[in-house]
């Protein structure tokens, strides 16, 4: 993945400017910077749901993002809603599962997604895109609202997909331990202007 030149406009301000990355195969790029700087926009510009103010993206391979909006059925049973989107994402048999323990929610799945922690709905986002098989990774935040435990189990799938020839960005404002993750700060390509 490669972005060239980026910038980002929300309203009136432009957040940053003359933003370039490139992220191959096997990598790992943390995208840091405080709260409001524009780490969520261009992780939807690199996802292609949202549309640069100037600069260009390039990207191959299928990609799953991870935000706030984990778009499960609240009112379903987290197997359901689960089940739901595998079917759409086409999953391969049994990786569900094998997703469903790998994050510690194989206990879960019968409890309805709207009585599940902030933890809990984190993990079941998170199990959704890693049922997805992608080889492009977009975490937005990933780690918020996780205990200890969770937040080295992300770091280690991180690890892990990257070790297998995945790619991965990364968009927090609090520090992740994973072995060789370049970092990159949002606030380094500040635009201090109006538009």
């Amino acid at each position: 993945m490669r972005a060239d030149e980026l910038a980002c406009r929300r309203g009136d301000r432009i957040l940053f400017a003359r933003l370039s990355l490139a992220v191959e195969s096997g990598e790992a790029l943390h995208l840091a910077g405080p709260n409001g700087i524009g780490k969520s926009s261009l992780m939807r510009i690199l996802a292609g749901l949202m549309r640069p103010f100037a600069g260009s993206v390039a990207k191959s391979g299928a990609m799953a993002l991870l935000d706030e909006r984990p778009a499960l059925d609240t009112h379903l049973p987290l197997g359901r809603a689960l089940a739901f989107w595998a079917k759409v994402d086409r999953t391969q048999d049994g990786l569900l599962d094998e997703v469903c323990d790998r994050v510690g929610l194989a206990d879960l799945l019968d409890v309805p997604v709207r009585f599940l922690s902030t933890g809990q709905r984190k993990r079941a986002a998170l199990a959704r895109m890693l049922a997805q098989g992608a080889p492009v990774w977009l975490l937005d935040e990933p780690l918020n609202g996780l205990d200890a435990a969770s937040v080295a189990n992300v770091e280690a799938l991180v690890a892990d997909h990257c070790a297998d020839g995945g790619l991965c960005l990364l968009a927090s404002h609090q520090p992740v331990g994973v072995a060789g993750l370049r970092r990159l700060d949002i606030a380094d390509f500040r635009a201090d202007f109006a538009a």
